[in-house]
């Protein structure tokens, strides 16, 4: 099934700051893991994921740094602040609160239908 773009919109941020919080990533890395924990429902693209990477620098919630291995060229890694856990933690409970609320409609509305039958 094809998912509405409009509803993956609104948990990217959510989803970033997860991937972060389990340990530090450079975005190619993050799009891959979204990818496929996500049976591919979450395809980033750079031009996507770049822009909330570098807005959530800004505001504080990732440090990034260039890390070289050994044979291969600098990558920029991004690490989860003190200050983006909190934001994670607000985020998580803002979106058990929001599919609380929505699965309750939705399953409020089943229950109407099996008994209009």
């Amino acid at each position: 099934m094809v998912i509405d773009r409009s509803l993956l919109t609104g948990s990217t941020t959510t989803l970033i700051l997860k991937l972060l919080e389990e340990g530090d990533m450079y975005g190619y890395q993050m799009i891959e893991v979204l990818a496929e924990r996500s049976d591919d429902t979450f395809q980033l693209r750079a031009g996507t994921l770049y822009p909330i990477l570098h807005g959530l620098e800004k505001d504080g919630m990732l440090e990034s740094y260039e890390w070289k291995e050994e044979g291969e060229r600098a990558r920029k890694y991004y690490h989860l602040t003190v200050k983006g856990k909190k934001l994670l933690e607000k985020k998580t409970a803002e979106w058990e609160e929001y599919t609380r609320a929505v699965n309750k409609v939705l399953r409020r509305r089943k229950e109407y239908e099996t008994v209009q039958r």
